[in-house]
């Protein structure tokens, strides 16, 4: 009999969290299972003896897959199983990586694999909140080097009140949504959205998570004590030269702390700049020595770059292009740049440049999300392309990637927020990146709000978005926060930190810190600093248009909204949808329809009024009630010997009896010139009220015949 060891965690709400391991996956280099309620995920961690040679950072791959039946469903498809990875399996995956990533030794290469697999859910608790910490147990109870553990945690505001990992249905009642990685001492690492809350209540739900986070950190640290997995495997994965990273710092320092203080604004020439500094100092050595002696060159160049670059900015307040800590680079905006889309716009900031469109759709449109746990549709959808030109990179464009995908999510937090409840349109928003230093996911949200308001979107506030950095060497007090951060800032600093928000608020936010120690007060400066970029961003905004276009484009579809008693929504479709395709082949318009709180919900689309105009006329016939009295324009539908049967309303057919078709008496019906297919007016007369049929008449809005005598008349009629 398997004996686990079980370690338990208690939330502030009193449900707990088990970690057990020595059960399952046992020749994996580390292995947990994690419960929570029903939701079970295993976390596997295996890493290589070695390196493979050349490597010089962390080849780390955290994958996070849903199994369909740990909540007894078939997977979709025709193949019936599970396929590539969701979007959402991809967000928790980049969750777990940034979280895990910084905590690796800076020397250790080998390769190292973490699977986090749900195997059972129960729907009410989120397993993407417990990911992080499966992740960190398992490496915890490896002997893999790291500098863990860590935990992740969801906190979320509801009610005013801060709730750790909230259930599925909680979370739909709050305000703020935020995941947050961290060791016992430090947050590591920040997603989530907000609806327009401070500055301040974004720090107290920080502090809320840290505090949940810390009980997470000691149950693993006493897990890992009774596995006795503390003491780590030994590697060496670099081979070090102390004269020649002596030799390298001496003769490049000051050349490389010369250019990072020139301010040179141009990316291109400070990249080949700081190049021609390395190449001088290699070319005293022979092609054999270069061999050998070339990677370690290119290591310790790399961090007498970053150290220059660093003390150029702690020591005088110059940055690599010459701006201040606070100041924005150049921007430009310009929209309605395209004809074809139905909104567009430029947003260019320094040397990162975002061109994006909108296109409206109908709910045809929609994205229909069907993951393990979530089912649904999305009506707003945010796409971030990431081509290599952008960077000036010679190499072909693949798929999209899981940075693609992070950061198009963080710009569709942050702006989604803004789109009215209830739009009749789907809206898709693009974002091609045609050049790029600096945060592109925040000029993403520039450009996306600038094409909103081009295409008449009537969002409900502007959005601006700005990524801050921080600059904070280990044992000194001096840091400088830096705005609207360069990618080498971004590369050699110690903080990833992008804020996004309206003039009233926060809406997403996201946070990767490379560095230990980082106070709450070093937070907060960040993000008052943050506002201000926002607010001097969101002018630019706001002076290339002020608020959305009254109007949509000339060529953007028009959707009206009806709705109709529940009884009628299978008139309007017809047996195998023949009615509402009629409709459709009629008018040029395209209709919808679905049952949405107990009424039927339509959709009409199209391209001018008329059609539109028609396809309303023409339900509105459908879900009519027949009144006697009323008049309509009917349709022939067959003729009988003793009449014709006129289709008044769509679906009803009624009688016009052959004595009602005109005053003077008719022998048949041909002698009216009715033939299928004429229109005719006529009045409901009667409907019976045994079996529902229709009286119809058309000589009653004609006028009777001069001296007609209705006694001699039905005289004749009867010889």
């Amino acid at each position: 009999m398997i004996n686990p060891i079980v370690k338990t965690i208690e939330l502030p709400d009193g449900r707990t969290i088990t970690l057990e391991t020595g059960k399952l996956a046992k020749q994996a280099d580390g292995s947990v299972m994690l419960r929570m309620g029903n939701t079970m995920l295993l976390a596997t961690v295996c890493a290589a003896k070695d390196a493979v040679p050349g490597t010089d950072f962390m080849p780390l791959q955290v994958e996070y897959k849903e199994k369909y039946s740990a909540f007894g469903r078939f997977p979709g498809g025709f193949t019936k199983r599970e396929g590539r990875a969701s979007d959402y399996e991809i967000l928790t995956c980049r969750l777990v990586d940034r979280a895990l990533r910084p905590l690796f030794p800076d020397n250790f290469h080998a390769e190292v694999y973490v699977n986090i697999i749900l195997f059972s859910a129960d729907g009410i608790d989120m397993p993407d909140a417990l990911a992080g910490l499966a992740a960190s147990a398992a490496l915890s109870v490896s002997d893999i080097p790291f500098n863990g553990p860590i935990s992740e945690v969801r906190v979320a505001r509801i009610g005013g009140q801060f709730v750790i990992d909230p259930t599925f249905e909680q979370l739909k009642q709050a305000d703020m949504d935020l995941m947050v990685g961290a060791t016992y001492e430090n947050i590591m690492m920040v997603e989530g959205e907000m609806k327009e809350v401070s500055e301040q209540d974004l720090l107290a739900a920080l502090k809320a998570a840290h505090e949940a986070i810390k009980p997470m950190c000691k149950a693993q640290m006493e897990l890992a004590e009774e596995v006795g997995s503390t003491v780590k495997r030994t590697y060496d994965h670099e081979v070090n030269d102390e004269d020649l990273r002596k030799a390298v710092h001496d003769a490049c320092y000051d050349k490389a702390y010369a250019l990072a203080a020139s301010g040179n604004k141009n990316k291109h020439e400070r990249e080949d700049g700081f190049q021609a500094i390395c190449d001088e100092f290699k070319a005293q050595f022979t092609e054999e020595e270069l061999e050998e002696k070339g990677p370690m060159i290119d290591r310790y160049y790399h961090d007498v770059e970053k150290e220059a670059m660093r003390r150029c900015i702690l020591d005088e307040g110059k940055r690599l292009d010459g701006r201040t800590t606070t100041e924005i680079r150049p921007i430009w905006c310009e929209v309605g740049y395209l004809p074809g889309p139905h909104g567009s716009a430029i947003f260019t900031r320094g040397e990162t440049q975002s061109l994006s469109t909108v296109t409206l759709g109908t709910k045809l449109d929609e994205k229909v999300i069907d993951d393990v746990l979530t089912q649904g549709k999305e009506r707003f959808l945010l796409h971030y392309n990431f081509p290599p030109f952008s960077t000036g990179e010679a190499k072909a464009q693949r798929g999209v990637g899981r940075r693609e995908i992070g950061h198009g999510h963080l710009a569709w937090r942050a702006l989604k927020g803004q789109i009215p409840e209830n739009y009749p349109y789907a809206i898709r928003v693009m974002s091609d990146i045609l050049e790029s230093n600096g945060s592109s996911s925040m000029a993403t949200v520039c450009a996306g709000t600038l094409a909103l308001m081009d295409a008449g979107v009537k969002i409900k506030k502007p959005v601006s978005g700005i990524a801050m950095g921080l600059i904070k060497n280990p044992g000194e007090e001096k840091y400088a926060v830096l705005s609207d951060i360069l990618g080498d800032e971004d590369h050699l600093g110690d903080m990833d930190f992008k804020v996004t928000g309206t003039k009233d608020g926060i809406t997403a936010t996201q946070m990767d810190i490379k560095v230990d120690g980082l106070s709450y007060d070093v937070l907060e400066k960040a993000l008052l600093q943050a506002k201000a970029g926002r607010e001097y961003i969101l002018g630019k905004l706001t002076e290339c248009i002020a608020e959305p276009r009254p109007e949509l484009k000339p060529h953007a579809p028009r959707i009206e909204t009806m709705t109709i008693p529940k009884e009628f929504i299978g008139a309007v479709i017809g047996p195998g949808g023949k009615i509402i395709q009629g409709m459709q082949e009629e008018t040029g318009a395209t209709i919808t329809i679905e049952e949405v709180d107990n009424v039927g919900q339509i959709e009409i689309a199209g391209t001018n009024k008329k059609s539109i105009d028609d396809a309303i006329r023409m339900i509105k016939a459908i879900v009519a009630v027949p009144e006697v009295g009323e008049v309509y324009k009917g349709k022939v539908r067959s003729i009988m010997p003793y009449g014709a049967f006129v289709e008044f309303l769509p679906g009803k057919d009624g009688l016009l009896h052959i004595s009602e078709i005109d005053w003077k008496r008719l022998d048949t019906v041909e002698e009216a010139g009715l033939k299928e297919g004429d229109e005719i007016d006529v009045k409901l007369l009667e409907i019976d009220p045994k079996t529902g049929k229709f009286k119809l008449s058309h000589r009653v809005l004609i006028p009777k015949p001069e001296g007609y005598d209705s006694k001699s008349e039905r005289r004749r009629e009867r010889k």
